[in-house]
């Protein structure tokens, strides 16, 4: 039996949905029956989005404990698979004095205040403010992946992203139902790294600059990830279980710095490479489409650039690789995409402070 050929990529549009938000960096959904988006401010507040308006206050407030600006502040959320039943999510912010990164735990009705409930599952020192990547997702089996950028400065001087005693520059990978000794969480029996000396066993993927948003294709758990880049490529990556994505010794498909010689062959290749030469800057990863709105779209992976203002849709197969793409239009500032509950795919404009459907045009 032959497989059925996609149609081609449709043209699409974004529909403004709300505006008033301070610097939104994420939206989501708590996978809850509620109906109800999350929006997720860079300052430190949660908010929601439901029956098709921006509701007033904030589901969560967390401005007193997070330092934010920059690439600094509230940067993710994610709701725990069975929150409808045990209230509990998950946010990852940057705390100051000393910079870190906090992945933290809220149960709803645990205690007199949501703010109140916190507990601190992960902590990671922050070298400098830039590159605290930003993004936790459960994946569909359950583990909390987060994804860590490289401590920040230029060029991973560090070198953390090739050093696997460190968990910057990598993408994590937890159990928070557990808790293994003197750890808040458990580390997963099958992660990669168990057996190498002096390896942290969180690491679930390796040699990562920035991966600022990713996400997993509902259909076959497919992990894209968009890997920011440092002055020439921008990339889009398939993560997968214990391989090395290359940075500091690769940036997207050159070598790096560059001029620099190195075997491109070590290291697991982007899916996808875009040039600052063609005016990509800054990558946003976005969603694989699976929604219902717009048929011809399904399967489709949506992403942009942040300060370049494109926004993309690609199809890709571990087979085939990518065999289809094109730009779909033009909206600067996106910060992140997100699924509702069909897997509808929305937007957060950063800088103008706007919640935006997938639609079509």
């Amino acid at each position: 039996m032959t497989q059925a050929v996609p149609p081609p990529i449709p043209d699409v549009a974004l529909q403004s949905l709300a505006s008033g938000l301070v610097n939104p960096v994420q939206v989501t959904h708590a996978g809850d029956g509620s109906g109800r988006l999350f929006i997720v401010e860079q300052r430190g507040t949660l908010r929601v989005f439901q029956n098709g308006q921006l509701q007033g206050g904030f589901f969560l407030d967390i401005r007193g404990r997070v330092t934010a600006g920059g690439e600094t502040g509230f940067l993710g959320v994610a709701f725990h698979p069975q929150f409808a039943s045990n209230g509990r999510f998950y946010v990852n912010y940057t705390a100051p004095s000393p910079l870190r990164t906090v992945i933290a735990e809220y149960t709803v009705g645990a205690a007199a205040t949501l703010e109140a409930s916190e507990r601190q599952v992960l902590v990671i020192g922050q070298p400098f403010t830039n590159h605290n990547g930003g993004q936790i997702t459960f994946g569909p089996d359950g583990k909390l992946y987060i994804g860590m950028g490289d401590g920040g400065s230029g060029g991973d001087p560090q070198g953390n992203a090739q050093n696997l005693a460190s968990l910057l520059g990598k993408m994590l990978r937890i159990d928070v139902n557990g808790r293994d000794p003197g750890l808040e969480y458990a580390v997963p029996a099958d992660n990669p790294l168990w057996a190498a000396p002096g390896a942290r066993r969180e690491v679930w993927a390796y040699g990562l600059r920035n991966p600022w948003r990713f996400s997993f294709e509902p259909a076959d758990g497919t992990l894209y990830a968009g890997d920011v880049g440092q002055n020439s490529r921008e990339e889009i990556d398939v993560i997968k279980k214990g391989l090395n994505y290359g940075w500091n010794l690769v940036e997207g498909d050159i070598c790096f710095p560059p001029g620099a010689s190195c075997n491109l062959a070590l290291y697991e290749p982007p899916i996808i490479v875009h040039t600052s030469a063609a005016g990509w800057h800054s990558i946003t990863g976005g969603m694989v489409y699976r929604g219902s709105a717009v048929p011809g779209l399904c399967g489709v992976y949506v992403y942009a650039d942040y300060i370049g203002g494109f926004v993309r849709g690609l199809r890709y197969s571990a087979s085939a690789g990518v065999f289809e793409q094109r730009d779909l239009l033009a909206q600067p500032g996106i910060s992140s995409f997100g699924y509702d509950e069909g897997y509808e795919v929305y937007a957060v404009g950063h800088t103008n402070g706007t919640l935006l459907k997938l639609t079509a045009r």
